[in-house]
C-alpha cells in the first residue's frame, strides 16, 4: 500500500534532530495525538527521548472517537506516568483546562519554563497552539505537512512554547498503522492509494465496528452518485470522498485502537 521512502521526505529528517537538540533545554513536552489512533499516532522514540521531562498527552478529535475507548486510554496512559487528557481542540472550555495544568506546572518551576508541543503531522497541534496563543498565530489546514518550521512563542512571562513540525518515524512496520494513519490525515494525500486505504478501513470495521455505518466504498460511491461517462463508478474521487466522510464523522465515532487490541502486546 504505502513504500516506505514515499512519506518520510527531507524536512522530517531535520525536524527529528531539531527536536532531539531542543529537547536539551525543555522542561515540559506536550504530546499531540489523535483520539482515534493513539498507538499508530504516537512518536514511538519520544518515551526515550523525553525520560525525566514532564509529559502531558493529548488525546485530540475525541468529538470523532468512541468515548469509551477514549477513556481506557486516557487510564493506560496515566498508568504510565503521564497527565492524560482528552480534547476537541476547537473547544475552548476544554482547551482552558489543559492550558492551567500546563501553566500550574511552569508557575512551580524557577524562572522561565520551556515547554515543546509535537505529534505527528494532522494532529492537531496548530489548533492547539493557537488555543493555547488565544489567536490564530500557527496556520493550521486539515492537511499533514502545514507546519515546516520550529516556532517558538511566548505563552506568559514565565512559560514559552515550542511549536515543531510534525514529524513520523522513518519506518512504520505495520501495514495496519501504514493505512490508519493515512485515513486519520497524517500522510499527505499523494502518498497513498486512497482506495487500498478506504478498502482497508471497511475490512477493519467489519470486526472492530461491527459494520455499523461502514459502507463499502462500491456501495458509498453508488449511493453518493460517484460516475463516469458512461456509467462507469468512479471509485478513485468516491474513495477521497469517503476518507473525507470519515473525518467528518459520517460514520459515527469510531477509534481504530484499542489499548487491548492485540496488536499492542
Amino acid at each position: 500500500m504505502l513504500a516506505q521512502a514515499q512519506w518520510y521526505p527531507g524536512h522530517m529528517v531535520r525536524t527529528q534532530r531539531a527536536v532531539r537538540e531542543a529537547l536539551a533545554c525543555t522542561d515540559i513536552v506536550i504530546e499531540v495525538v489523535d483520539a482515534r489512533i493513539p498507538r499508530s499516532g504516537r512518536y514511538p522514540m519520544l518515551d526515550e527521548l523525553t525520560r525525566g521531562r514532564k509529559r502531558f498527552v493529548t488525546l485530540t478529535r475525541d468529538d470523532l472517537a468512541d468515548p469509551a475507548v477514549t477513556q481506557a486510554w486516557l487510564h493506560r496512559l496515566e498508568g504510565a506516568g503521564m497527565e492524560a487528557s482528552a480534547l476537541d481542540a476547537r473547544a475552548r472550555r476544554k482547551v482552558g483546562h489543559f492550558v492551567r495544568a500546563v501553566a500550574q506546572d511552569a508557575a512551580g518551576r524557577k524562572g522561565i519554563a520551556r515547554s515543546m508541543i509535537v505529534g505527528v503531522p494532522n494532529s492537531g497541534k496548530s489548533t492547539i497552539v493557537n488555543a493555547l496563543l488565544r489567536r490564530a498565530k500557527a496556520k493550521t489546514e486539515n492537511r499533514a505537512g502545514v507546519t515546516r518550521q520550529l516556532q517558538w512563542f511566548r505563552l506568559s512571562p514565565t512559560l514559552e512554547l515550542l511549536d515543531t513540525p510534525g514529524v513520523l518515524p522513518p519506518k512504520i512496520v505495520s501495514p495496519a498503522a501504514r493505512w490508519k494513519l493515512a485515513l486519520c490525515g497524517a500522510l499527505p494525500q499523494n502518498r497513498f492509494d486512497a482506495r487500498e486505504v478506504a478498502d482497508a478501513f471497511h475490512r477493519w470495521s467489519l470486526v472492530g465496528a461491527s459494520g455499523a455505518g461502514v459502507p463499502d466504498l462500491a456501495a458509498f460511491a453508488a449511493q453518493r452518485g460517484f460516475l463516469r461517462k458512461g456509467g462507469q463508478t468512479d471509485l478513485n474521487n468516491a474513495a477521497r470522498a469517503y476518507i473525507r466522510v470519515f473525518n467528518e464523522g459520517g460514520f459515527g465515532q469510531i477509534s481504530l485502537e484499542h489499548p487491548d487490541d492485540a496488536e499492542a502486546a
